[in-house]
């Protein structure tokens, strides 16, 4: 079964453009499936062994580690998946996993800040790394590194973020190749390695022109082979990945003295937010945001309404 499961992932990757965080997960779903059927040194359960009720059994010991059933949800995605490969490569003539349910999961709208809370967040934000690296300047055994000026890299990397609701891993991606800056535009790979041409604001390209006078010393300083085509880059010269963009925006949200639960993907759903409160066309966002079905974008027209509702709770005096 494990061939099978490689074929597969080669079939993820070279036909369907997977990408390598999809594969990985799809990999480590896969054969934590096969496993939990397979103690050590005994030969892998047969293809055409499986049926609904293992598939079930499965599931259900995944619910007694205490996994959450959003995880859980995604594992039986996988496994259906792979099953439906089977059947249409002629391993099977059915998929035992049509007849597993998907567990019910709650609906979870995103938490949006308002366009009030991230001008201010993007605002401070610079004043407060400044103090954090003077702080670090004056202390003893303080590294090189850490006095180099990063906090016009930190402010580029947000507003663009902000100002073209990218992916994560869309901005690490980016190579100075897909940056017009004099045009304000960007060629983004998405999921799927699909293109698409995304604008992004004046206050986004101030960031960007200020970044890269600190770009070119870190090339210059940097020791080793470099990422020199890439945007944004870390003090070593290489490009900087979407766990390092997490961190760092956590660690300006702690100097902010902010009690928001940052992440990223937060701005991106505060760019959809904002759009659509200032009356721009969803599928327009769609386009924008990437997004293949215009029902992934719906969610943000719910956080719009609540957001009119907590003002309403807020302001109305019969509230």
């Amino acid at each position: 079964m494990k061939d099978v499961i490689a074929h597969y992932l080669e079939y993820l990757r070279s036909v369907r453009n997977a990408s390598p965080s999809t594969l990985r997960n799809y990999r480590t779903d896969l054969l934590d499936f096969v496993s939990y059927f397979s103690p050590p040194g005994a030969a892998p359960v047969s293809l055409d062994k499986i049926d609904h009720r293992i598939i079930r059994e499965f599931l259900g010991h995944l619910h007694d580690r205490g996994l959450q059933k959003s995880s859980i949800a995604r594992k039986l995605a996988s496994i259906r998946s792979f099953f439906k490969y089977c059947v249409r490569e002629g391993r099977l003539e059915n998929s035992p996993a049509r007849l597993v349910s998907t567990p019910k999961l709650p609906k979870r709208l995103p938490r949006v800040l308002s366009a009030e809370q991230m001008n201010g967040f993007l605002d401070q934000m610079v004043a407060a790394g400044e103090d954090a690296l003077e702080g670090k300047r004056h202390r003893p055994g303080a590294s090189e590194h850490e006095s180099l000026l990063l906090v016009k890299r930190d402010l580029a990397l947000f507003e663009l973020l902000y100002a073209s609701g990218l992916r994560v891993s869309e901005l690490t991606g980016l190579n100075i190749a897909d940056m017009d800056r004099k045009e304000m535009m960007l060629r983004v790979i998405g999921k799927g390695n699909k293109e698409r041409i995304v604008p992004f604001g004046s206050k986004a390209e101030r960031a960007i022109a200020a970044y890269w006078e600190v770009r070119a010393g870190i090339l210059e300083r940097a020791v080793g082979r470099t990422d020199a085509q890439a945007v944004f880059l870390n003090y070593a010269g290489k490009r900087l990945t979407p766990r390092s963009v997490n961190r760092i925006l956590k660690k300006y949200a702690r100097l902010v003295n902010v009690n928001w639960s940052l992440h990223p993907h937060s701005l991106r759903h505060a760019f959809a937010t904002h759009l659509l409160a200032d009356g721009a066309d969803l599928r327009a966002i769609q386009e924008l945001l990437g997004h293949q079905s215009l029902s992934t974008t719906q969610k943000y027209t719910h956080a719009s309404i609540r957001q009119l509702m907590d003002v309403y709770d807020k302001s109305h005096p019969r509230a």
